[in-house]
Order: C-alpha cells, then sequence, then structure tokens
C-alpha cells in the first residue's frame, strides 16, 4: 500500500507540473486564436452570427456616434488585434488590455438587451444569448492570462494546502486536507 500511495504521489506531482508548464500557454494560444477567428469573421459583412448585436451594442454604446458599420470593423480591428497580441511574444501584456476594454463592450449586452439575449421559452437564453454567455468563460480564461504574464500567478500551491495531513510513515499526499 505504501508503494501504491508513493507512486500516486510521484504521477500527481508530475502530472502537476506538466499541468502548471503547458496549461496557461495553451490557454493563451486557444483565445488568441479565438479572438483572431472571431475578429476575422466580422470583417465580411453577413459572415458573423454576432454581427447585428455588434452593430446594435456599438451604436448604443457610442450614443449613435459610431455608424453601425464602422462599429463592427473597430470590433473585428480590436478582436484580431487582440489575438495576435496573445499569440505575439512580448505583447501579451498589451493583449489582455485590450481584451480587458473590449470585455465592457462584449458583455454590455448582457445589461442593455437582456430581451434579446432571453428571450426564449421560460426567458432561456437564445442563440445570441448563448453566444455573449459563453464570453463569460472567455473572460475568466484572460483573468488567467492576464495574472500570468502580469507575474502573479503562483506556479504551484503553497505548502501549506499541499500536505496538510500526515500519512503512515510521516508522509504526506499531495492535496489531502
Amino acid at each position: 500500500m505504501h508503494r501504491m500511495q508513493h507512486y500516486l504521489h510521484r504521477l500527481e506531482v508530475s502530472a502537476g507540473g506538466w499541468l502548471n508548464r503547458v496549461s496557461v500557454p495553451f490557454l493563451q494560444l486557444s483565445l488568441g486564436l479565438i479572438f483572431i477567428g472571431f475578429g476575422l469573421l466580422k470583417f465580411v459583412p453577413g459572415l458573423s452570427p454576432a454581427q447585428s448585436l455588434v452593430e446594435q451594442t456599438m451604436t448604443t454604446l457610442s450614443f449613435g456616434l459610431v455608424p453601425a458599420s464602422l462599429g463592427t470593423v473597430l470590433v473585428a480591428s480590436l478582436e484580431t488585434a487582440i489575438g495576435l497580441c496573445l499569440l505575439i511574444p512580448g505583447l501579451t501584456r498589451l493583449g489582455v488590455a485590450l481584451l480587458g476594454v473590449a470585455m465592457i463592450g462584449i458583455l454590455s449586452p448582457l445589461i442593455l438587451f437582456p430581451g434579446q439575449l432571453f428571450g426564449g421559452p421560460l426567458n432561456a437564453p437564445t442563440l445570441v444569448g448563448q453566444y455573449v454567455l459563453k464570453d463569460i468563460v472567455l473572460l475568466a480564461a484572460a483573468m488567467v492570462v492576464a495574472a500570468r504574464a502580469l507575474g502573479h500567478a503562483r506556479s504551484r500551491s503553497s505548502p501549506s494546502q499541499e500536505t496538510r495531513t500526515s500519512q503512515p510513515g510521516g508522509r504526506r499526499l499531495v492535496g489531502q486536507s
């Protein structure tokens, strides 16, 4: 039993180290590609399923000063720039800063147009509402990338969290409480 616990502990430590090394870079790569893809779609009129929502949101947020078509091009440019910044080494901080600004516009339809987003049966989210709701996950992912880019992500858990419970023989298993 002791050997099995030791083996499992080593496996857990190894897997945790690998995840720590690759998870945030993979998340950053994924975000970059998603933003480039969504941004490029908006450059072609009628190709993005969010085009009318983008136009309506930009018009509302700019108090009608930005024409709908220009607003879509601005959003497309911003999203593409965010994606490129997340993919180009050295521009991550700029990318997450732009993403922070973009999230205001991206999530504002939740407040501005709730009837459009939750107009399904029993106020269920419409397809457009689901499109906006998934942006909450993108925001959470961006926060993880931002924390790492700004140097605030811990590279490993604190020992007090990892090794709370002693096992027979003085060994402690990671993650036990």
